[in-house]
């Protein structure tokens, strides 16, 4: 299943996201209706709140009276994090079990208010992120619920600023026009993305890729882009992975490239990366058909050393190949080496475009991706392996070190594979 995580702060009007993703075939778990449903009459989440906070938390007919308890914990970060501690792990509890009731191939939305705060992002396939501007928020709140605006900042004051929700999106929704408005974007992210998202999740399919090898202008965005993936792969088999790294020119800052985040995920052999081919593929990264391998350098000539694993995007709104190496192979050195010399070299990363804007300028016709990483693999030879040799004895540049015991050769070695895009 694809599962999205919705969060967006107070009054950003994630509800009507929620509603119409719902209406759209979604299946919804409410991280707010369950925490109401975790501290009902009768319930062990209400007699744990009443342990900790007494009976003065408690209406007339025996429920919780949610303004005093309210009043009790907001701003007072020593309470609500005993109020947290006890409601959080029956929420997320009851989450998984309506999460694992969905059907296969279902979008399952969880609307999570503290997603950010809580730090579930790399829980999921996609973190959704409904936003709008502080002053409207405010605006909503003094509207809507009647409350005074120095009342509305301090309720904003408390959540994850706008800044930190944003840096962990990878869709914003702007809701700060009209609810229809509102509505006609999710109806598009659903059309465009999601559902074939979810197809594709279902299939162990590859999103299909056209427009052959543009390269686009350096965005700083990249990094941030990766850094998301990176942790939704560790989390995937944190026990069998050593690292995931950001490689190939979009970790180069400032480097023009094609819009295709490249990322090197290191395991002990390829045996362990057989193993996680459908745990890749369940977390979105399903693998390339075909065997797949590095081209082999004159220092390691014999090409099954080269060999890896191809895995790619089942999301149709990001471009990923996840290259998956064994830690210590040839390979697995030249693509950090590469990364860290155009990092630190100028006139490299000055190379290195006119040689990617050649060929892509050549291939721009064809439309062949595969025929502009084929017609860079002499400049890779001829060029970049003799210079990047030079830098790593100038340098003193190593491999990490969490690699030593797969690793067993030079620094040297490191000039001897293959790059990315």
């Amino acid at each position: 299943m694809l599962k999205i995580g919705l969060t967006g702060g107070i009054a950003s009007g994630k509800s009507v996201v929620a509603a119409r993703l719902r209406e759209l075939g979604a299946v919804l778990v409410d991280a707010d209706a369950l925490a109401r449903e975790a501290v009902e009459p009768g319930t062990p989440g209400l007699a744990q709140v009443v342990d900790a906070f007494s009976k003065a938390v408690l209406a007339p007919d025996g429920g919780l009276d949610r303004a005093k308890l309210g009043a009790l914990v907001f701003g007072n970060p020593g309470r609500l994090a005993v109020l947290n501690g006890i409601i959080h792990p029956l929420v997320r509890q009851r989450a998984a079990a309506l999460v694992a009731a969905a059907p296969r191939g279902a979008v399952v939305v969880q609307d999570i208010p503290l997603l950010v705060e809580t730090g579930q992002a790399a829980n999921f396939h996609l973190v959704l992120v409904v936003d709008a501007p502080d002053a409207v928020r405010v605006q909503r709140m003094v509207e809507h619920r009647k409350m005074t605006p120095e009342d509305a900042a301090s309720r904003m004051s408390a959540q994850a600023t706008r800044e930190e929700r944003l840096a962990s999106a990878d869709v914003v929704l702007d809701n700060s026009g009209s609810k229809e408005e509102a509505r006609d974007a999710v109806d598009l992210l659903w059309r465009q993305r999601l559902a074939p998202f979810a197809e594709n999740l279902a299939k162990h399919r590859l999103a299909p890729r056209s427009g052959g090898p543009v390269l686009s202008p350096a965005n700083p965005a990249w990094p941030a882009q990766a850094g998301r993936l990176i942790a939704r792969l560790q989390a995937a088999a944190p026990q069998e992975i050593l690292s995931v790294e950001h490689i190939g020119s979009t970790a180069v800052p400032g480097l023009d490239a094609k819009d295709v985040i490249d990322l090197q995920l290191s395991v002990t052999d390829l045996a362990t990366a057989d193993r996680l081919e459908p745990v890749l593929a369940q977390a979105g990264f399903p693998r390339w058909p075909g065997a797949i391998a590095d081209n082999p350098k004159p220092s390691h000539p014999d090409p099954v050393d080269w060999d890896k694993r191809l895995h790619g995007n089942a999301d149709p709104g990001r471009a990923v190949n996840l290259h998956v190496r064994a830690a210590g192979s040839p390979g697995w050195r030249y693509a950090l080496c590469f990364r860290d010399w155009l990092r630190d070299d100028a006139a490299a990363r000055t190379d290195y475009l006119a040689e990617k804007r050649r060929v892509a300028r050549r291939h721009g016709v064809d439309k062949s991706t595969a025929g502009y990483a084929a017609d860079k693999e002499a400049w890779f030879t001829d060029y970049a392996a003799p210079q990047m040799e030079e830098w790593v004895r100038r340098s003193g540049w190593q491999p990490p070190s969490y690699a030593a015991d797969q690793a067993g050769g030079s620094a040297d070695d490191a000039a001897s594979g293959t790059a990315q895009s």
